[in-house]
């Protein structure tokens, strides 16, 4: 019989604690070994026993959920889900609470915990599992969004496969990148290595809406090219990095020789929106052999499809190594599909990139 994943949840609210250990207790697989109020508490109970997943609030009295965490990675590396409230606020915070090493993010309501119960019950679940899973080695080193339920949609929902080759090579490149957990760690080594002078950049992060745009916000300040969060008609350009914003797809588009995004609703592809795979496919399409896709750390299988896509349409493609990932679903996908032409380590991600430019 397999050993349930044990949890800890520490939030303030005693409804919220109610409502998470209630959603946690009823899964298969999951036991919620203690549930408390503040970090102080919880340091207290870490001295009789230690839990394989930790669900933290970042905003708490006595002692704040950033500082409870970094003491955890330092004394005893944990994977530790942040459950916070979607805020703009919010998600500076939690930004910083994902950076000293948190695995993913869930969005709590501010009210509505009864409908939070029906619709989040499942990426909960499915998030907190996903973390125990997730290498710790890579937590602690300072390097690590969410699953959301529904029906598995492919990226056919949002645009067809396509029929015909993309244009023969230009000077023009492009860069795609997909990511989820441990991604916005993975991003930041990746990205902050990058001169100024680097091929325009492409990139889905499994993230909530809100948090995008402050992670690209943080993003721009660490980084020499710039960040920002995509919106419609943005230019793909050298030294610029579009990342798509949480709970919408983003696809690239092709006018002549330039290349710019377009922002769009439709239904969750592969459980998620924004999904790697709706922005590979449209990376094949309109970039073909002038793109490199990398598929990067996260669980389940997004992006896998297409990456294959990418590389049937004369691309580039490359996977992260398992050594380097938090979670290594995404990638062992696109490698079990040939979907990648070589599998890296995440340190080598920068150098590929700025490969791109002597091709």
């Amino acid at each position: 019989m397999n050993t349930p994943v044990r949890v800890m949840v520490i939030d303030d609210s005693a409804v919220v604690r109610q409502v998470l250990t209630g959603l946690l207790s009823q899964a298969p697989g999951i036991e919620v070994m203690a549930a408390v109020a503040d970090p102080v508490l919880a340091i207290e109970r870490l001295k009789l026993d230690w839990p394989d997943v930790i669900v933290l609030d970042v905003e708490m009295p006595r002692m704040d959920g950033i500082t409870f965490l970094r003491m955890v990675m330092q004394q005893k590396p944990t994977p530790v889900v942040i459950c916070s409230t979607l805020t703009d606020k919010g998600a500076k915070t939690t930004l910083e609470a994902m950076a000293a090493g948190a695995v993913a993010i869930v969005t709590k309501p501010k009210v509505g915990l009864k409908q939070f119960l029906s619709e989040a019950g499942d990426e909960l679940v499915q998030t907190v599992k996903a973390a125990a899973k997730a290498n710790v080695r890579r937590l602690a080193a300072g390097r690590p969004a969410p699953l959301t339920p529904v029906a598995k949609n492919t990226a056919d929902v949002i645009l067809p496969p396509s029929t015909a080759r993309a244009m023969t090579q230009t000077t023009e490149r492009v860069v795609a990148l997909g990511t989820s957990t441990g991604g916005t760690q993975a991003l930041e080594e990746v990205l902050t290595t990058l001169p100024r002078v680097s091929p325009g950049i492409v990139i889905v992060q499994h993230m909530p809406e809100k948090f995008t745009a402050a992670f690209a916000a943080r993003l721009n300040t660490l980084c020499q090219i710039t960040v920002k969060e995509a919106e419609n008609n943005d230019r793909v350009v050298p030294g610029r990095a579009l990342i798509a914003p949480g709970g919408r797809h983003m696809v690239l588009k092709r006018s002549g020789a330039q290349y710019f995004v377009e922002v769009v609703d439709g239904p969750l592809v592969n459980r998620h929106r924004p999904s790697v795979d709706v922005l590979f496919r449209s990376v094949a399409k309109c970039a073909g052999a002038n793109a490199l896709g990398v598929i990067m750390t996260g669980m389940g299988d997004d992006g896998a499809v297409g990456l294959l896509e990418m590389r049937n349409a004369g691309a580039r493609t490359a996977a992260q190594d398992e050594d380097s990932c938090v979670v290594f679903g995404m990638p062992k996908e696109a490698i079990k599909r040939n979907a990648a032409e070589k599998v890296i380590p995440l340190g080598a991600i920068g150098q590929e990139i700025q490969r791109q430019l002597t091709l």
